[in-house]
């Protein structure tokens, strides 16, 4: 068997006014700020000699070749993105940036926002539009029952609440 990876699938496009600011926050900070610092580390450690024994050149290269990975990702996103900062027309139904409620079964009420694939967040809440979930949930309007494959099976959800206001 070959070291051939597959291309990942393509993700959406598609981002909120907020989630394009945090990821042009973090390729300024890793450019101006953290590239440099590890840029100087590594300058430091190949100046004291031996640079095959120097564990401190070894992981700062290593550190380096991540950061200069995470920048052209980041700056390869940006050039393509569209950032969605308007409602759709047709506010009862759930599309891209929605706040919306799902209730299962067992009566358990989940909130979630949709959002890009750049933006996805648990804590937050922030769901994104290429997940499972968030195919099945894309159009659907107030109490209309979806039917999601999760790890436990097929678990059913209506939608209880669909907003489009912050919070």
């Amino acid at each position: 068997m070959g070291r051939y990876k597959s291309p990942p699938l393509p993700s959406s496009k598609y981002i909120t006014p907020e989630g394009a600011t945090a990821l042009k926050k973090e390729l300024e900070y890793l450019w101006r700020r953290k590239r440099p610092a590890v840029t100087r580390a590594v300058a430091e450690a190949a100046a004291q000699g031996d640079r095959s024994e120097n564990a401190d050149y070894i992981y700062g290269k290593r550190q380096l070749g991540e950061i200069d990975h995470r920048i052209r990702h980041l700056r390869k996103r940006l050039d393509g993105i569209q950032i969605v900062d308007t409602v759709p027309s047709d506010c009862k139904k759930v599309f891209f940036g929605a706040r919306f409620k799902l209730c299962d079964a067992q009566n358990q009420i989940t909130a979630y926002r949709l959002v890009g694939p750049d933006e996805f967040d648990f804590e937050e809440q922030n769901l994104s539009m290429d997940s499972p979930l968030g195919i099945v949930v894309m159009g659907k309007s107030l109490d209309e029952q979806i039917v999601v494959e999760t790890p436990e099976g097929k678990t059913k959800f209506t939608v209880i609440e669909i907003s489009y206001t912050d919070k």
